[in-house]
């Protein structure tokens, strides 16, 4: 018997089945008063303009209610596995048979590990606090339990994925995320461009979705299982190395890039902000876009002997963290500037995990979450502010998320401010804030396994890994460098400096209410604290790789092959490597501070530049419209005339829907001119049929 058998982690299921009623409930108070709306012929407002929903407190009750319970259980069953030995296994809870198929049998099962509840942590701990967060910033949005509804939806999904036990279950939750994100981001979907960002994300999605479908065939069709013990257990059938191990896991690389938004697959990220500021908190910090790096790290045992798979992940890792961090020094739109950050940061948690530092990789993954949802929220704080400015004077022009509108709002939002710059310098690795020591335990996993470890001995396209791995450190580097510097833009245009907010909005602009205000404290405390998860042991300011020992039995045996032969660091190394790390985010910083004049900011009607390095990153490289004219252009158009015009028209229509429809009108023509109604035709007809039959009976004699 296991363990965790009678424990609290009998309750996993209760995880994603609350949010989940949630999301029926509030589903149902979304259609029932969508029905009363139309009955009264008030289809798209409530009472009066403005005003609240009539369901408002049981909306919050079920909507946050719901996750912050999950997030009860979540700590429940955490607990419950803290206290089970190391050597207990992962804890498999079955419910049923859902595809029994001659030797394919896939369960309905959820697996209680190390791995799964932290991620579990995170999906319920910082989303029960946006849930929180959404009940200020959408208060008087029309559609306020739909938009709830969605939110549980979201969070459903996404325990479904981090908790499921094969790969099977895992890709429900994988394609719910992206069904999910698909009603949130186009929320306000009476605005074409809004829809159309939440069509762009949930197809270039399906694009790394294919992939991940391509790997899961080629491990049922080789190992006969797609359960994670299983394939765990039959990893040493596959030749280390080989071209079919290789495959499996650039296949579900594909996956994770289109999920996590990597290179070339990183286009519908940026878009995904037309989308409530709070979806994007969700998005970006706590659930969908980690959903790759959790599958890299899940499936360490496979890209441990997949060294070729192993240094793609980095290579494709370390080159979207840079390409998003040069175009986020150019962006004026507040959330466009986050949302390439987070692009940059995925990028570098590949970089991580690809390398074999899973820890390293899960580690920023969750400090991630708790600074990258603080300035998301923080700068949802900043625009509901100033929407409520811009609507008390009457201002149905100026952009809300413009940073060229803002400034000199430290003064009026001074708790806003405070927060923001704490998780600012977090992301720029400012130490003892949490992102410090993820990304410099990053930087130090990666300048470790370049120095001579399994990875480094490999190569890819014929470049020995360890120039592989010792390129990649040089590009986090540079990407550090640049994240400060594009904070630190953000930070200097929006508080600092003289206020350049429109007219007499400015006056109206005020810290936002403690619903919103709360959750940034908490995650303005866990972005200070949230390093001591995994203290090095250069820095013993507590127990130290607290994450690295609790994520070992998961990971550890991964990261060894892959690591092994790495030298050590010693202990003048490390403080360099730390030296390094600290130096170039304070550089970053302070060359931001000097550059980015809040008094020198252009307006926005003035002239964009036409040519140079900032021309191209003003318009991202023009990544999209390369995309839009060398793929989707081509494809309508042979869809149109090939497929359309061609096939459907041409031939299915003409034979099939026109072509019986022709031929009974002819066949009725035809019966229209016999029957004239003159007998004098009629007998010559008779005579000539007759003499024709005589011809024929003379003929065949």
């Amino acid at each position: 018997m296991h363990p965790l058998t009678g424990t609290a982690a009998d309750l996993v299921w209760l995880l994603p089945l609350l949010p989940f009623l949630g999301f029926v409930a509030n589903g149902w108070l979304s259609l029932r008063g969508a029905v009363r709306a139309r009955v009264t012929a008030h289809p798209t407002r409530l009472e009066t303009e403005g005003s609240r929903h009539p369901q408002f407190t049981l909306v919050n009750v079920i909507g946050v209610g719901s996750v912050v319970a999950a997030f009860g259980v979540a700590i429940a069953v955490f607990a419950a596995l803290a206290g089970a030995p190391d050597a207990a296994g992962p804890y498999v809870q079955t419910y049923g048979s859902w595809l029994p198929s001659g030797d394919l049998r896939v369960d309905w099962a959820f697996q209680v590990d190390r791995l799964s509840m932290v991620m579990a942590l995170i999906v319920t701990g910082v989303g029960a606090l946006i849930h929180v967060f959404s009940v200020g910033y959408m208060a008087d949005d029309p559609g306020y339990p739909r938009y709830f509804s969605y939110l549980n939806l979201f969070v459903f999904f996404m325990l479904t994925l981090v908790l499921g036990a094969s790969y099977a279950v895992i890709f429900v939750g994988w394609e719910g995320v992206g069904l999910a994100s698909y009603l949130l981001i186009g929320f306000w979907f009476s605005e074409t461009r809004n829809a159309d960002a939440g069509k762009k994300a949930f197809i270039v999605n399906r694009v790394g979705d294919f992939g991940f479908l391509i790997a899961m065939f080629l491990l049922w069709a080789n190992l006969g299982t797609l359960d994670f013990r299983e394939v765990a257990q039959r990893v040493p059938e596959l030749a280390a190395g080989g071209g079919l191990v290789t495959a499996i896991c650039l296949f579900l690389f594909l996956g994770a890039a289109g999920k996590s938004a990597q290179m070339p697959l990183y286009i519908w990220l940026p878009d995904a902000m037309a989308g409530p500021t709070p979806v994007s908190a969700l998005i970006h910090a706590a659930t969908m876009v980690t959903g790759g790096v959790y599958l890299v790290a899940r499936s360490a045992d496979l890209f441990a002997i997949a060294p070729v798979a192993s240094l793609t992940v980095v290579v494709v890792g370390a080159v979207t963290a840079i390409f998003a961090a040069v175009i986020g020094l150019k962006q004026w739109d507040i959330k466009k500037v986050l949302a390439y950050s987070t692009v940059s940061q995925l990028g570098m948690m590949f970089v991580a995990v690809g390398s074999g530092a899973y820890v390293a990789g899960l580690f920023h993954l969750v400090t991630h979450a708790f600074f990258k949802a603080l300035l998301f929220l923080g700068a949802g704080a900043v625009i509901h502010a100033l929407h409520h400015g811009y609507h008390a004077v009457h201002d149905e022009t100026s952009d809300a998320q413009d940073l060229r509108l803002m400034g000199g709002l430290r003064r009026r939002m001074p708790v806003t401010f405070a927060l923001m710059w704490i998780a600012t310098l977090a992301i720029a690795g400012v130490p003892p804030l949490a992102g410090f020591f993820s990304k410099d335990e990053i930087l130090a996993s990666v300048f470790r396994q370049a120095g001579g470890s399994a990875l480094a001995q490999a190569t890819w396209l014929g470049i020995p890994g360890s120039v592989v791995l010792g390129t990649a450190y040089a590009i986090l580097l540079v990407t550090a460098l640049l994240t400060a510097v594009y904070m630190t833009r953000l930070m200097r245009y929006a508080f600092h400096g003289p206020s350049r907010v429109p007219g007499d909005a400015a006056a109206h602009v005020a810290e936002s209410p403690w619903v919103m205000r709360g959750p940034l404290v908490v995650l303005g405390a866990l972005t200070v604290a949230g390093g001591w998860l995994n203290l090095p042991a250069l820095l013993p300011l507590g127990p130290v790789g607290t994450l690295e020992h609790w994520l070992a039995p998961v990971t550890g045996r991964g990261a060894a092959v892959l690591a092994a032969g790495a030298p050590a660091l010693g202990h003048g190394t490390e403080q360099a490597l730390v030296g390094v790390a600290v130096a170039v985010a304070l550089a970053g910083i302070a060359i931001a501070w000097v550059v980015c004049r809040p008094d020198a900011v252009p307006a926005p009607d003035a002239p964009a530049p036409t040519s140079g390095f900032g021309w191209l990153l003003s318009n991202k490289f023009f990544v999209d419209e390369a995309i839009e004219a060398l793929i989707v252009a081509p494809l309508v158009k042979v869809s149109r005339l090939v497929l359309w015009r061609g096939i459907d028209l041409g031939v299915l229509d003409a034979l099939f829907v026109r072509g019986p429809g022709a031929l009974t009108r002819g066949i009725g023509w035809a019966g229209t001119r016999l029957q004239s109604g003159l007998v004098g035709t009629y007998v010559w007809v008779i005579a000539i049929a007759v003499l024709a039959v005589l011809g024929l009976m003379l003929l065949m004699k």
